[in-house]
């Protein structure tokens, strides 16, 4: 009898042992893996996942004909990439959608990049790089009526057609700022240029860092405010909350592209206004 109780007892004690190392283990596993960095995952990944929009020429900008990214976004992009030491695998986001694919669950992408301009908004509920680019609104409109629109009040007007995007900045500020004048929300960011040239609306609302593009490219167009913005900002990379060692990466690239003067080599092949640093 007191053997078999002996024997009782030291099962309990071994069962009891084991259990508890397995407990322990498998808690220490979890808390391995929830608190793994940003940029361990990315590398154990292979490839670092990458948001864009891809219809902002020349920052981030989609050929469907070939199926690859251009710009001066997806060039940051590629740096951030050499850096960590991996492969990069673009992912499709959009202006109205960018803060939900940002903070969706699963994680659709590590950072977002491209024309995201640096806000107080955007900060509270995510993280946002250094600037890496001066940013601003101004207008395109036909060459031929760049006298027709030397203000914001010229343009602020029933008569005139302002075409945004939906879902951004551009939408965004018009909404603010031109409360008599027709506002037209037209779906493609990049059709709108040519609209514009076409008669389709009379102006639209961009970035400093788009216009000159577009002007460049298409001898319809002008930009008559493009060193007179309405507003100045800057443009960074977006991630979410938690990735403070990704973020932390990114603003030493940053940093380092300034001092080193890549930055602003990057600037002038895209001809990008370089102030603000």
């Amino acid at each position: 009898m007191i053997r078999e109780r002996l024997k009782t007892w030291l099962l309990i004690v071994v069962l009891t042992f084991f259990g508890t190392v397995s407990s322990t283990s498998c808690s220490s596993n979890d808390k391995d893996q929830s608190a793994n960095p940003t940029i361990e995952q990315i590398e154990q990944r292979g490839k670092i996942l990458v948001g864009t929009t891809g219809d902002y020429r020349p920052l981030s900008f989609y050929e469907s004909e070939t199926g690859e990214y251009w710009g001066f976004g997806i060039e940051m992009a590629n740096k951030i990439a050499d850096k960590i030491g991996v492969d990069i695998e673009f992912v499709k986001t959009s202006w109205p959608t960018l803060t939900a694919d940002v903070l969706a669950e699963p994680q659709l992408f590590d950072l977002a990049i491209g024309g995201i301009t640096i806000t107080d908004a955007r900060r509270e509920t995510m993280l946002m790089s250094d600037g890496y680019l001066a940013n601003g609104k101004t207008i395109l409109c036909r060459a031929s009526e760049v006298d027709r629109y030397q203000s914001l009040a010229d343009i602020d007007k029933p008569e005139v057609r302002v075409m945004v995007n939906p879902g951004g900045l551009n939408e965004k500020f018009a909404n603010e700022n031109l409360t008599h004048a027709n506002i037209i929300v037209h779906q493609k960011n990049e059709e709108i240029p040519s609209l514009v040239a076409e008669g389709e609306a009379d102006v639209m609302i961009t970035e400093i860092t788009e216009a000159p593009y577009y002007v460049q490219t298409d001898s319809r167009l002008a930009a008559p405010l493009l060193n007179e913005p309405f507003n100045h900002g800057e443009i960074g990379v977006l991630m979410r909350k938690g990735q403070e060692d990704l973020l932390q990466l990114v603003n030493d690239l940053i940093r380092q592209m300034k001092s080193d003067g890549s930055l602003r080599q990057l600037h002038e092949k895209y001809g990008l206004v370089y102030t603000y640093f």
